[in-house]
């Protein structure tokens, strides 16, 4: 288990007024609206979410780096544990040859509108109970998903994640180091309900068993 970041220059490419985000609307109301994970999460208001969460790219470079990194061969079966629209996957495509790929997610809007040429092989479901048999994938990750469960949901989670994979997995959740960065993560996220530091993160992990690598976005 080790800590590599693929995801921060992704995450730094987009501006965040974090204390609008608290005073130009009602934040609770936004958070209620957030947590259906329809239409208004994904491509409402920003207030409610991405304000429009449309394919542009930007996953690409991750795929590849991850797949550098994971060594993946041609034909491998990868799972996204919250997929949404499916985006990396998609990427997932593009970078490993004949890569075979696996969605879930529990938003069925956003597999409603996943990226086409992914979308026959997304599904609706929960990351607590993944409905694959064991060590079906070659390579299993999950980004900004599991900081969206309850406490008591996340160990079922990680072993889940650990059961069905057979070769590398990766993790990527939100967090905090500091009070600033904790502030900041409270006055953005909507969906969170998982606020844990690093060190509690890493804690959790070894508690379930989880033996993949990891990484974190923090909101400096």
């Amino acid at each position: 288990m080790a800590y590599v970041d693929f995801i921060m220059k992704v995450h730094k490419s987009t501006k965040r007024d974090y204390v609008a985000r608290v005073n130009e609307a009602d934040k609770a109301e936004c958070a209620d609206v957030a947590t259906r994970f329809g239409k208004d999460y994904w491509d409402g208001d920003r207030k409610y979410g991405y304000g429009g969460y449309k394919y542009d790219g930007r996953w690409r470079a991750v795929a590849e780096a991850m797949a550098r990194h994971y060594q993946l061969k041609p034909g491998a079966n990868i799972l996204d544990v919250g997929c949404g629209k499916g985006f990396l996957l998609y990427e997932f495509t593009q970078v490993v040859p004949g890569a075979k790929v696996t969605g879930i997610d529990i938003s069925s809007y956003g597999i409603e509108h996943a990226k086409e040429e992914v979308q026959p092989f997304l599904q609706v479901g929960t990351a607590s109970k993944l409905p694959f048999a064991d060590r079906s994938f070659d390579f299993v990750f999950t980004v900004n998903t599991l900081h969206n469960l309850y406490n008591y949901e996340l160990f079922a989670a990680l072993r889940e994640i650990e059961r069905v994979g057979r070769g590398p997995k990766h993790i990527i959740i939100e967090t905090y180091r500091n009070e600033r960065e904790k502030a900041n993560l409270l006055y953005w996220q909507l969906t969170c309900r998982a606020f844990l530091t690093p060190k509690e993160w890493e804690w959790l992990f070894q508690q379930a068993g989880y033996t993949g690598d990891y990484s974190y976005i923090v909101f400096e």
